[in-house]
């Protein structure tokens, strides 16, 4: 509360820039964690919550003759113009959120005072439930190829890597200590996926040194059949220019029966500058379809998407079709290196498609292998040059799949919103810090909770209808022409509720299940009323039982799904028989008090407008913190 100088302006309008609807006119509260809004304009009370870890900018804008303009952008994609009658309240506001929206120290983020009032074991379980040396396990590792090393216990290897490490059977101790001086901050070669179809790898690493080869014979790190292929996945000028720096990349005269490829994917500060000519098409007034499609083509974003896309499926189709190990790596091998065996192993393994799997997949390919979330979302203040949208991207190449193969995910986009908010939010505690040894030196294991349970909980949200199993497509193979690539309104212009269908198919589907299943659970109950005595059911009943199995306003139209499968019978419309929450509609908010879920928050992993009942907005402001909520 230190950073708070006026915890509550009233007559504050809130502007929606794509309706000409008169502005909502509101109270504006400020509270540890959260920036509130309530609009006392609307008939039913609306709220609009903001979490300060996902505000990326505050701009106060020249004063107008309705007040002073504050424009905020959130790393969420939500922008909140708000209008505030006076010009001091609007300056210590505006101080006030610069402060609390980049903390110094790590302690002040949200994790650290995040309080879902569950018991210690509990949190000690939540970090338990996704263990990446099972998922190593399901691939058959250990094998005659590799296995798990503590070479790296006491981080002596590297410092970003995980303690323990999968590396070549045959590379002993000293030689995998030996190997990690020529790579760039000790990040040697370290296996990413087994495809156990065929014994070949996908491994990845960073940079190696200009006069080293990877490990000191060739065969200690392929074992594939028809030979080995090594991508870099930097353009090749600036594979260049990082030799001419010290770094470099492997020389082929070093390895027998290996292909070298350069794919050019471009680097985290063309990405942001991409991202940013994005938004400012999303935030145009009324554009015209000439200056929106020209301003999206002029971004680059798509044309980028399409580069890891094509990146993914060269090294999905090298290891299944060409029965080639890989080795993949850019400059330090947390970024590009993370998206691209990211996408390949979504394509080579129906696991990833399911819920824990992906979550599995972010854990073992992002958070245990380095990225460095805290630099690259902003979560402290620091550099703004390390900021870029590398996961932002991975998460639209997921959505990007999930468009061609409808039927091939077992979760449907909110679970990928769900989890982009997350990185940002800084509630939960595996998205903190750069590596495993920074969350470990901030103890998060101790102080915070996982995400991971607090998703599992609210699975059946996430679920697909369309989902047709996990034996339904074995591997995927996603068209890449450039016309196959959409622009994802769900996502950048997510909270402008103007540019959105008024019913939402996905909650429709949902609704139909959850019809279903309430059905089904009458007819059971009525059968369980029936004496036993009276002999078999009558026919009535099972009539009764036959007509519950089906849902209601439930098309049964056959649904096909990607090429793939127009040879084939179609698949039926809905396959997994799965729940939504109670009461998820598109057209009415969700109440607070309905989440059912101990560690929910009213909005504190995303920003939204809910409508509540018996909530003091005021009680939370005075307290100071809304953690416990």
């Amino acid at each position: 509360m230190e950073h708070i100088t006026t915890p509550k302006v009233e007559n504050v309008k809130l502007l929606d820039r794509y309706t000409q609807r008169k502005p909502a006119n509101g109270t504006l509260y400020l509270t540890a964690t959260h920036l509130i809004y309530v609009d006392a304009s609307a008939e039913i009370r609306k709220e609009t919550w903001i979490l300060h870890h996902h505000i990326a900018t505050v701009e106060k804008l020249p004063l107008t003759p309705s007040g002073c303009p504050l424009l905020i952008r959130c790393k969420n994609f939500r922008v909140a113009h708000f209008v505030i009658g006076h010009e001091r309240d609007c300056h210590e506001v505006y101080t006030s959120l610069l402060k609390l929206s980049q903390p110094v120290r790590p302690e002040e983020l949200y994790a650290f005072s995040y309080n879902p009032k569950m018991p210690k074991e509990n949190r000690e379980v939540g970090w338990k439930l996704i263990d990446v040396t099972v998922d190593y396990q399901r691939m058959g590792i250990p094998n005659d190829y590799w296995e798990i090393t503590d070479a790296n216990e006491d981080y002596e290897v590297c410092s970003t890597y995980p303690r323990e490490l999968v590396v070549p059977k045959t590379a002993t101790r000293t030689m995998v200590l030996g190997s990690s001086k020529f790579r760039s901050r000790g990040r040697i070669p370290v296996l990413s996926y087994f495809y156990k179809e065929n014994n070949v790898s996908c491994a990845c690493s960073a940079l190696s040194g200009v006069c080293l080869s990877i490990f000191a014979n060739s065969s200690v790190l392929w074992s594939g059949k028809t030979g080995s292929l090594k991508q870099d996945f930097v353009p090749s000028l600036n594979a260049m220019a990082n030799r001419a720096a010290g770094k470099g990349y492997e020389n082929v005269d070093n390895y027998d029966n290996i292909r070298f490829k350069f794919i050019g994917i471009e680097n985290i500060h063309v990405m942001r500058s991409s991202l940013q000519k994005l938004l400012e098409v999303c935030e145009t007034r009324s554009p015209s379809m000439s200056d929106f499609l020209t301003g999206l083509e002029s971004s680059g974003w798509l044309r980028h998407i399409k580069a890891v896309m094509d990146a993914g499926v060269f090294l999905a189709k090298a290891v299944r079709e060409e029965h080639a190990s890989v080795l993949v790596h850019c400059s330090d091998g947390w970024d590009r290196t993370a998206q691209v065996c990211s996408l390949a192993s979504l394509l080579l393994d129906p696991f990833y498609r399911t819920l824990k799997g992906f979550m599995v997949l972010i854990e073992k390919e992002w958070i245990a292998m380095g990225h460095k979330f805290s630099h690259r979302c902003g979560h402290l203040e620091g550099d703004p040059k390390e900021v870029s949208p590398v996961f932002t991207q991975f998460v639209d190449c997921t959505w990007q799949l999930m468009q061609q193969f409808p039927c091939a995910f077992d979760f449907n986009e909110r679970l990928l919103l769900e989890t982009h908010d997350h990185i940002y939010s800084c509630q939960f505690g595996n998205f903190l810090g750069t590596c495993q040894k920074d969350r470990e030196d901030l103890r998060i294991f101790e102080k915070t909770h996982s995400l991971w349970p607090f998703l599992q909980h609210r699975k059946q949200e996430f679920r697909n209808p369309l989902y047709k199993g996990y034996s339904a497509y074995k591997e995927l193979q996603p068209n890449t022409l450039p016309f196959s690539f959409q622009f994802w309104c769900g996502m950048y212009n997510r909270f402008d509720k103007g540019m959105h269908p008024k019913q939402c198919v996905l909650d429709h589907l949902l609704g139909c299940i959850r019809q279903k299943l309430e059905l089904e659970d009458a007819a059971d109950e009525l059968e369980n009323k029936l004496p036993l005595s009276d002999g078999p059911l009558p026919d009535e009943i099972s009539i009764f039982s036959k007509m519950a199995m089906v849902p209601t306003g439930c098309s049964k139209s056959p649904m096909l799904n990607t090429p793939q499968d127009y040879e084939n019978e179609p698949p039926a419309l809905v396959a997994n028989g799965t729940v939504p929450l109670e009461g998820d509609r598109p057209d009415r908010p969700k109440s607070k008090e309905g989440l059912g879920n101990p560690l929910d928050v009213p909005d504190g992993d995303s920003s939204s407008s809910t409508t509540t009942t018996d909530r003091s907005v005021q009680s939370a402001v005075n307290a100071g913190n809304l953690q416990n909520h």
